[in-house]
């Protein structure tokens, strides 16, 4: 049974495209659970897949120099929100860093949700999933939601004039619905930075 779910389980994964990332539950229609599990790990195994994390599993795209590429730690947290239907914003440090204002990457990497909390090792890095209010991961801008969650970090009281430039910046690529929306959702002092740049991309 464990061999044909292994087969069923391949099969599946070559269909998609390479990098493309997998949970055990992808693959519940092809046999028992302990059949599953022992599929997978023979894949692992053999090589044929990689284990990202405890049930996470990928077929790693391949560079002819470096070799194996594997997902970056957003593709992999945008993946496990998809599964469990939940709205994810980037937060802390991490905002910080995806907007381009700290070079460094925490080594654990906070996602505000509105579904389960839950802490996911991913190599070195800790993935926190951290449950609040539906109305904190309301924001529906790639950019504008990033840039809310950075100035929250900042804080009103030590943000600098360089770090209000910048953040303004980043901000003229977002889309302008994305943007005239999220702005209701922020604190009174961000609206106001936010509000300049809406200001300029509709001149």
């Amino acid at each position: 049974m464990a061999l044909h779910s292994e087969t069923q389980i391949l099969a599946k994964i070559k269909k998609a495209k390479r990098g493309a990332l997998f949970f055990i539950s992808d693959f519940a229609t092809f046999g028992k659970p302990d059949a599953i599990r022992q599929a997978l790990h023979h894949l692992v195994k053999s090589g044929k897949i990689d284990r990202i994390s405890a049930g996470i599993f990928v077929r790693p795209q391949k560079d002819d120099i470096i070799g194996k590429v594997m997902p970056d730690i957003e593709d992999i947290a945008k993946a496990i929100a998809r599964r469990d239907k939940a709205r994810i914003v980037p937060t802390g440090d991490y905002a910080l860093n995806r907007l381009g204002l700290s070079t460094q990457v925490p080594m654990n990497i906070v996602y505000l949700t509105d579904g389960t909390a839950r802490k996911i090792k991913i190599g070195n890095y800790t993935i926190v999933f951290k449950t609040v209010a539906p109305k904190n991961v309301a924001a529906i801008g790639e950019i504008s939601r990033l840039a809310i969650q950075a100035l929250k970090t900042i804080g009103k009281e030590n943000i600098t004039k360089e770090e209000v430039w910048h953040i303004q910046t980043v901000l003229q690529n977002e889309k302008l619905t994305h943007l005239e929306y999220d702005i209701r959702l922020a604190p009174a002092w961000i609206q106001e930075i936010m509000k300049e740049v809406l200001k300029n991309l509709k001149k």
